[in-house]
C-alpha cells in the first residue's frame, strides 16, 4: 500500500514540473498590413475581389489599420489621463481629456468612413449590390465606431 502511495506522489511530482515546465508564448498583435490582408482575403472570398482590386483593397485597408493604431495609443494615453482625472475630482481635466477623447473617435470614424468609401468605389455595380446584400452580417460600411453602429470592441472589419 505504501508502496502504492509513493508511486502516486511521484507520478503526481513529475506530472507538476511537466505542466510548469511548458514555456509560455506571449500573444503578438497583429500588424495593420496582416490586418489589410486578412480583411482583403474575406473580401475576396464574398465578393470576388479582382487582383487589382486586392491591391488597391490591401493598400487602403492598411492606411486605416495604421491610422487607427496611432489613434489607439493615443486613446489610451487620454484614458488614463481621463482615470486620474476622476480619481483626483479634477473636472477641468475630465473635461479637457473629454474633449481629446471626442477627437480621437472623430479621426477613428473618419478613417473608417474613408476606407469604406474608397473601397465602395472600387467595386462594380454587381459587388456593390452582393455587399449591400451582406452588410446586415458583414460590417464593410457598417457605420461608425468599433463594429460598426451599436458595434463592440475589436474592429469592425
Amino acid at each position: 500500500m505504501k508502496n502504492w502511495i509513493l508511486k502516486l506522489v511521484a507520478l503526481a511530482a513529475l506530472s507538476a514540473s511537466a505542466v510548469f515546465a511548458q514555456t509560455t508564448t506571449t500573444y503578438t498583435a497583429p500588424t495593420p498590413t496582416e490586418m489589410a490582408a486578412r480583411v482583403v482575403v474575406r473580401l475576396t472570398t464574398l465578393l470576388d475581389l479582382t487582383t487589382d482590386q486586392q491591391t488597391q483593397a490591401t493598400t487602403l485597408f492598411t492606411t486605416e489599420f495604421t491610422t487607427l493604431s496611432g489613434l489607439q495609443t493615443a486613446r489610451d494615453t487620454a484614458q488614463t489621463a481621463f482615470t486620474t482625472a476622476v480619481k483626483g475630482n479634477d473636472a477641468n481635466s475630465i473635461a479637457a481629456v473629454a474633449t481629446t477623447l471626442g477627437g480621437l473617435e472623430t479621426q477613428s470614424v473618419t478613417a473608417k468612413g474613408t476606407a469604406d468609401a474608397a473601397f465602395y468605389a472600387l467595386l462594380t455595380t454587381t459587388q456593390q449590390t452582393k455587399l449591400n446584400t451582406l452588410n446586415s452580417s458583414f460590417d464593410v460600411l457598417g457605420g461608425p465606431g468599433p463594429g460598426g453602429f451599436g458595434g463592440g470592441p475589436g474592429g469592425r472589419h
